[in-house]
């Protein structure tokens, strides 16, 4: 599963989006990196983008692990959006977002990237890469 980091610099909102299958360890190391890219870019906001997944193998067990671990990005009032596309993955979001949400109370999980932008406020985003050091 590639995962590649953006930022909107103008914006302050870092994205990651996830393509091809997306598996219980996958998902663990993808949230095992997040707070190094939040730490170079100290983002506004978060957008995890998983509408390019093409497969799903991630157990509710590991859901449940995952929303018991302490947030990948520190400050709750911060937006953190999950794009969830197919109803299986949009499922499981809302899972965690049920689970995590004493620890990440501004989170949001939506179908459609236009629904994020809502959400952030913006019209449009600009994504570069993020350079790492």
């Amino acid at each position: 599963m590639p995962y590649h980091f953006e930022f909107d610099s103008t914006h302050r909102i870092l994205r990651c989006r996830l393509e091809g299958g997306l598996t219980d360890e996958s998902i663990k190391e993808y949230y095992r990196a997040v707070p190094k890219f939040v730490a170079l870019t100290d983002p506004r906001a978060s957008v995890f983008d998983l509408s390019a997944v093409t497969s799903l193998e991630v157990s509710p067990e590991t859901v449940r692990e995952l929303a018991k671990w302490p947030p990948a990005m520190p400050h709750p009032e911060r937006p953190r959006i999950v794009i969830a596309a197919s109803p299986a993955i949009f499922g499981l979001a809302r899972m965690f977002e049920l689970l995590g949400q004493v620890t990440r109370p501004n989170f949001h999980v939506v179908r459609s990237e236009k629904e994020a932008l809502v959400i952030l406020g913006v019209p449009q985003t600009n994504y570069e890469p993020v350079a790492t050091k």
